[in-house]
């Protein structure tokens, strides 16, 4: 949440066509009693994408896969790994992990009401969870309801003790467990998350698994995306330079602040794009001081590139 914004699909659909993108966790009471379009609203390059659900109303959560399905969405994803306070006071998340039975009724009321598919994001599992039989039968509860897809974060939820963040960095990962997954359900589609920083380690985990998920990789060091297409689609390649992605953001920034956008709601998801490259930290101080000017637009990201392109003797495909 507050990461996956539209703003920081667009970024990365400019590295890669053929990843499938998950929107933030919208929970179902946002969209029944908030502003749909803000939370549901995206750019047409974004597909495929998946909304990603936070909710336990199986009537709540049909209503809310409909409007997906209505606006265009290529899939429904139901959070069932994410550890918050927040999200444990609401009744869905991690927690549901204890529930599955709910789950599995969660999943058969949105199949009922809509065609495209419904899959669930989880951890190993959570607190009291110590075996591999109950991950196991959880996944095979929840896929009575109809669910073919569980992408599994390889760490268990800590409700009690830790924060978000430390739950996605102290329960330690058990890759195995996610393997052992697949081998108990060769029919199901099997995702695995958690930890995994580089493409050798996902063309690794594709021997054992059918999909692999990053999250924070992603996000800090989003170059990384620029291979995936051909490495792990056969496909080509949409980007062949950083300069040549900055060039096609300024469009898509000029085209946003003429809509009442704020510079910075772009800015801050493309600071890692220089990630460990000569000039990368000029970069990322040109755009965090450029995005607060009150006449910034899409000039301050090609100046932020000049000071990479000058500086380190590139040659500048601004000029």
């Amino acid at each position: 949440m507050d990461w996956t914004d539209r703003h920081c699909r667009h970024f990365w659909r400019q590295l890669t066509h053929r990843s499938r993108l998950y929107t933030e966790m919208v929970t179902t009471g946002a969209l029944l009693h908030g502003d749909v379009d803000r939370h549901l609203g995206y750019g047409s390059a974004e597909h495929p994408l998946a909304l990603q659900l936070g909710g336990s109303s199986p009537q709540d959560l049909a209503h809310c896969a409909q409007m997906a399905e209505t606006r265009g969405y290529d899939e429904v994803n139901l959070n069932c790994g994410c550890p918050s306070d927040r999200v444990q006071n609401g009744r869905f998340g991690a927690c549901l992990m204890a529930e599955p039975k709910l789950v599995r009724d969660c999943v058969a009321a949105m199949r009922e009401v809509v065609d495209i598919p419904v899959t669930v994001k989880q951890r190993i599992g959570i607190d009291h969870q110590e075996s591999f039989e109950e991950l196991r039968d959880f996944v095979g509860t929840v896929a009575e309801g109809g669910c073919h897809v569980f992408i599994v974060h390889a760490r268990k939820a800590w409700l009690e003790g830790l924060s978000p963040k430390q739950n996605r960095e102290i329960p330690p990962l058990n890759y195995e467990w996610v393997y052992a997954l697949k081998e108990q359900f060769p029919h199901l589609t099997i995702v695995l998350n958690g930890g995994i920083q580089s493409l050798e380690e996902c063309e690794q985990h594709l021997t054992k698994v059918d999909g692999v998920m990053l999250g924070r990789a992603a996000y800090q060091t989003p170059w990384l995306l620029s291979t995936v297409d051909s490495r792990l689609f056969g496909a080509e390649d949409p980007a062949l330079t950083r300069e040549s992605v900055i060039v096609k953001l300024s469009t898509y920034v000029d085209d946003y602040l003429a809509n009442g956008g704020r510079l910075n709601h772009v800015t801050r998801h493309i600071l890692g794009l220089f990630h460990q490259q000569p000039g990368g930290r000029l970069f990322r101080r040109a755009l965090s001081e450029g995005a607060h000017l009150i006449d910034a637009d899409g000039k301050v990201l090609l100046a932020a590139l000049a000071e990479v392109t000058q500086r380190h003797g590139k040659k500048s495909v601004v000029e």
